[in-house]
């Protein structure tokens, strides 16, 4: 029971910080929310046994986005501008969006279905093999570890590009002096 009651309050946490987000003009205000939210949205993985995808959303969400949001707005203005009030078009947008989204999740296998696909493969191998095939008592840690290194390798090589990307385009790095070197 305790834990639910943790997941509720998280996720009643969560809804509130969207709704500060949304309402909010101050930039600043917003980017520092963004990464609220995304320390709450880590904390509701650990509470739901996800902790591998909690740490990444805590080191990719609550960390690297807020940095270079925070580095994006050292270079425009601290103020969102004010909204048309022609706001139809992107609201209608938002609705064919979602509706898509739930169609397509019409025939998923139900959740926890020991029938579903992802059941079928090598998830069983996985589960019966890990500790004795790669040594780690840990069977998330086994898999991305060892069994999907490269996969692993090459999911931290394109963050990397990405933030070094992002870097180059806001500046960072140039040489800010003048020509003359003044």
């Amino acid at each position: 029971m305790s834990e639910f009651v943790i997941d509720l309050i998280l996720f009643a946490l969560l809804g509130m910080t969207a709704v500060a987000i949304a309402r909010l003009r101050n930039l600043f205000a917003v980017t520092m929310l963004a990464g609220i939210f995304s320390l709450l949205a880590a904390g509701l993985f650990v509470s739901l046994d996800a902790v591998d995808v909690a740490f990444t959303e805590a080191a990719v969400g609550g960390g690297i986005s807020t940095v270079l949001m925070l580095g994006a707005l050292a270079l425009t203005s601290r103020e969102e501008k004010k909204a048309s009030r022609d706001t139809w078009l992107p609201l209608l947008l938002c609705l064919v969006t979602g509706a898509a989204l739930i169609y397509g999740t019409l025939d998923m296998p139900g959740f926890g279905a020991a029938d579903a696909p992802i059941h079928q493969h090598v998830g069983s191998d996985y589960i019966a093999r890990a500790k004795s095939d790669t040594g780690v008592p840990n069977i998330v840690t086994a898999v991305l570890a060892s069994y999907r290194g490269y996969d692993t390798l090459g999911e931290t090589t394109v963050i990397f590009a990405a933030a070094m990307a992002v870097l180059l385009l806001l500046g960072f790095g140039r040489d800010r002096r003048g020509k003359d070197g003044k």
